[in-house]
């Protein structure tokens, strides 16, 4: 694994700032996934359980990067997911690494808990894991991340789904006392509680900067301008981003560049969080734009 990860300054269309690239960690725990996994194994090794059980959907990074940890460290994992049964690439690849899959209609999906009890509440070795790695566990591996960096930054950006990566930075930023503004883009639609879920880990907010209006209709949701902004600043920087999650947060920082909410002058760190496999979900819409 590649810790800690790097930071890179790029040049795109006349702005420049820095990536820290918690997506070269490792090619299959790759990002905030690895960030959110180390503790979360640590406290499952703690109390000797030795069956990972996790939930997401067909196209989840989340999933395959359990299936690999699950893998390196001999752990056996299984995963509920989402909707009905299906095959794509992420998931040959969660099957490969030995992870278990049970496809679940979305109404009984909705209450995880409920259905770790029914199959595995029998199961002495069986460790729950929440989607995405949500835990406060997640928090603590992410506030690591503030640890990494040597230098000052004004503005520091990550994408959020749950809120957990956005917590951690923002837990590891109040430790530290750093001056430094934490700005997260929303993927969801209706966005605003994700406010809610941070200040369930973080109480002082005060360094939090929100935006909601980058989810382009909603998670896993693009549109033409998406899909040709990831294409163009893919191709003039050399770094992959993806629809889902980082794709939407280099939009942000750009269009927020260029209405001068944020100055061109401001030293800004964007949080590079992996999740490229999701762009397999997307290819039939990348393939229609030249």
């Amino acid at each position: 694994m590649q810790l800690p990860s790097p930071i890179h300054q790029i040049h795109y269309n006349g702005k420049s700032f820095f990536i820290k690239r918690d997506d070269l960690i490792d090619p299959f725990i790759s990002g905030n996934k690895w960030r959110k996994l180390k503790y979360i194994l640590k406290d499952a090794a703690s109390k000797n359980k030795k069956h990972l059980v996790t939930f997401g959907g067909a196209y989840s990074n989340h999933l395959l990067a359990t299936a690999s940890a699950a893998a390196k460290y001999q752990l056996k994992a299984t995963a509920f997911v989402r909707g009905e049964e299906v095959n794509n690439e992420i998931l040959a690849l969660c099957k490969i690494f030995g992870l278990q899959l049970h496809f679940t209609d979305r109404e009984s999906y909705r209450n995880k808990p409920a259905l770790f009890e029914k199959y595995y509440g029998n199961d002495d070795e069986a460790y729950f894991i929440d989607e995405g790695g949500a835990s406060y566990e997640a928090t603590i591996g992410c506030a690591e991340i503030t640890n990494e960096l040597e230098e000052h930054f004004d503005h520091i950006f990550c994408a959020a789904g749950t809120g957990t990566t956005a917590a951690g930075l923002l837990k590891g930023i109040n430790q530290l006392g750093l001056k430094t503004q934490l700005h997260v883009v929303t993927v969801l639609k209706g966005g605003d509680f994700i406010r809610e879920e941070i200040a369930q880990y973080e109480q002082d907010i005060s360094k939090l900067s929100l935006h909601i209006d980058y989810h382009f209709g909603g998670y896993a949701k693009t549109n033409k301008e998406l899909i040709s902004f990831i294409k163009d600043f893919s191709s003039k920087t050399g770094i992959l981003i993806d629809p889902i999650y980082t794709g939407k947060m280099f939009y942000a920082i750009n269009d927020l560049i260029e209405k001068k909410q944020i100055s061109k002058d401001a030293r800004i760190l964007a949080i590079h969080t992996g999740g490229l496999f999701g762009i397999f979900g997307k290819i039939d819409e990348f393939d229609k734009i030249s």
